[in-house]
């Protein structure tokens, strides 16, 4: 069952909040214990369909992410967390492979450590993450806005103006979530990789599923009076917006 603990006495109720999503209860118990030493809330998931629940629910402002879990495994539950937002995430795991540090890079991870580890170096380094994070709160609007799109990325909502008038678009989870990498950067191409990687990770699809989506998307664009969003760029891939 979920547990929450709390900071040692005499530090502030509303301290950063960790999720320890960790299925091996002696282990999380005693990151629960460090973490209040140092004065940080935590909270324990022991599979990766609770650690999603919890998040949601939770919101915590750091997640202490194990890959081998039941229900839902770490990658799964990374690519979700980061669809979702910019919760900063250290993988956790026993495999200390090369090509495991760069999927947990390929899918947003923040850091990266191998059990068996040092209960005060995850503490450190999970201070450091946060430290990081609320430097680089501002970057991370909760509203993405680039002209003529308004995203929320709480609510999952996306609107255009157009001649003044704002439209709601009716987006599927994957056009939504390639209308919003598209517009953290609107000048940027995006290769289909990229998108491919970004915005469908949990999927076996081809790059080519990528221009399904992308034309889809135009398309409800188009009926709105939107024209050549997003733009292509030959042999290369997409972006927002064209070179106007």
């Amino acid at each position: 069952m979920p547990t929450t603990t709390q900071p040692s006495s005499g530090t502030p109720a509303l301290q950063p909040l960790v999720l320890i999503a960790e299925d091996e209860l002696e282990i999380a118990e005693i990151l629960q214990a460090y973490l209040g030493r140092a004065g940080l809330r935590s909270m324990h998931a022991a599979d990766g369909r609770s650690a999603l629940n919890m998040h949601l629910s939770m919101k915590p402002d750091l997640v202490l992410l194990d890959v081998q879990m039941p229900r839902l495994d770490g990658w799964k539950v990374l690519a979700e967390i980061r669809h979702r937002g910019e919760t900063p995430v250290i993988m956790l795991t026993a495999m200390d492979q090369d090509i495991d540090k760069l999927m947990g890079l390929r899918f947003g991870a923040d850091d990266y450590v191998v059990k068996p580890f040092n209960p005060a170096e995850v503490v450190a380094r999970a201070q450091a993450v946060l430290r990081r994070s609320m430097a680089d709160a501002g970057r991370h609007a909760r509203v993405l806005r680039a002209p003529p799109f308004e995203i929320d990325l709480d609510q999952h909502q996306a609107r255009v103006q157009v001649n003044g008038v704002d439209h709601d678009l009716a987006l599927t989870l994957t056009e939504f979530r390639l209308l919003t990498h598209l517009a953290r950067a609107p000048r940027k191409v995006c290769s289909r990789a990229e998108l491919l990687a970004a915005c469908l990770p949990e999927s076996d699809a081809l790059e080519r599923t990528v221009d399904s989506h992308i034309s889809k998307l135009r398309r409800k664009l188009e009926d709105l009076g939107v024209q050549g969003i997003p733009a292509g760029v030959r042999g290369v891939g997409y972006r927002l917006r064209g070179n106007e």
